[in-house]
């Protein structure tokens, strides 16, 4: 008696995945370096941000992630993370946790 265990992916491979529905495609996958992650800000226009991983360990952040995850769910337009906030106020946030 036994059982199969699913195909692991390479995370290169699902990240490529998961961004080759945007309009940006997977050749922005190299832009981001080990430690760091992807992310599209604003309200109407979105612009993409690289910022370290070492954010999500912050309240302030994760304020932005539940708000994100309120009105996108899992299902984010751009097809990587979006967060639903003016660019002004991510860019003092991010300053602000850059200081720390």
């Amino acid at each position: 008696m036994g059982f199969r265990l699913p195909a692991v992916i390479p995370a290169k491979k699902l990240l490529r995945r998961s961004f080759s529905n945007t309009t940006r495609g997977a050749s922005n996958l190299a832009d981001v370096p080990k430690g760091y992650f992807a992310v599209y800000v604003g309200e109407r226009e979105k612009q993409r941000f690289v910022i370290p991983v070492s954010f999500l360990n912050e309240q302030e952040f994760q304020d932005l992630l539940n708000e994100a995850e309120e009105k996108f769910g899992f299902d984010h337009p751009m097809g990587g993370l979006t967060i639903p906030c003016r660019q002004d106020a991510f860019l003092d946030l991010t300053s602000r946790l850059n200081g720390l």
